[in-house]
């Protein structure tokens, strides 16, 4: 366990080598990102994961207010700090991009590279109570149903019919880990009212080595395909990987988001190496 101003969070650390951070997104745990593959650890890397701020087994914020971006940020730090790591590459999916994100812009210096996984903040957190919505209807649901009264508040998932089973049964499993689900729900108010950055313009400033995965809206529409789009063209020289037609989502894919997270820390080995 890794202390960030009062939060305790859960840390992975295996393998060895350049060091990699992996992030994962609203809800989920640190399992939820390369979804347990093993091939970082094989090619040389040491992997570097953790259950954000009262997620999976890392405790609450000391306040219920306290999940903004500024404070996801600052434990990303605090996990670089524990660990004795100056640089590492960073791979996170949604919340989890978001915050690497904002961390990168915050300092620069201790990015190596960046693996931006199906981003979803479009640089308009609108206005009024209608964008929050959903979101605090998840929140009670877990508050007062737990798993089953998320998943009541949740629906129908907005994916195809053959992908439904799938999607709520990896929702089942993400959220029968949390072990401070009042934590969650706390976090699932917070978050979408938070601004990792400005404008998607902000971007720009941004000279590390960076791919942006985005999913096709089909299987995943609360991850907009155009929002990754959009980071990609922002950040200077990102590529951008979209799904081949009529396949699932890479993000889904622990073992080809593995790969391109090797691919970016062999362009930062070659970026220091100048």
């Amino acid at each position: 366990m890794i202390d960030s101003r009062g939060v305790r969070l859960a840390v992975e650390d295996a393998g060895a080598g350049q060091p990699v951070v992996l992030l994962h997104g609203l809800t989920a745990t640190r399992r939820y990102v390369v979804m347990g593959s093993r091939v970082l650890e094989r090619s040389g890397h040491r992997v570097i994961s953790y259950d954000a701020r009262g997620h999976g087994r890392s405790t609450p914020a000391p306040d219920p207010s306290d999940y903004a971006y500024g404070a996801l940020a600052t434990d990303l730090e605090a996990v670089l700090d524990g660990l004795g790591v100056e640089r590492a590459v960073l791979a996170g999916a949604s919340m989890g991009a978001h915050t690497l994100l904002a961390f990168a812009l915050r300092a620069p210096e201790r990015v190596a590279g960046m693996v931006v996984i199906t981003p979803a903040y479009d640089g308009d957190l609108g206005e009024g109570r209608g964008r929050f919505e959903r979101w605090d209807a998840l929140a009670a649901g877990l508050r007062a149903g737990g798993v089953e009264g998320f998943l009541e508040a949740y629906g129908t998932p907005r994916v195809p019919p053959q992908l439904e089973g799938t999607v709520l049964t990896v929702i089942r499993q993400r959220l029968a880990l949390h072990e401070h689900p009042e934590a969650v729900a706390d976090a699932l108010q917070a978050v979408p009212r938070s601004r990792p950055f400005e404008t998607i313009a902000a971007l720009e400033a941004i000279s590390a080595p960076a791919v942006v995965v985005a999913s096709n809206d089909t299987a995943d529409p609360d991850h907009p395909e155009a929002v990754g789009a959009a980071y990609a063209e922002a950040i200077p020289g990102a590529r951008l990987v979209t799904d081949p037609p009529g396949s699932s989502p890479i993000a889904w894919q622990g073992s080809r988001l593995s790969h391109l997270i090797a691919e970016v820390a062999e362009a930062a080995d070659r970026l220091s190496a100048g």
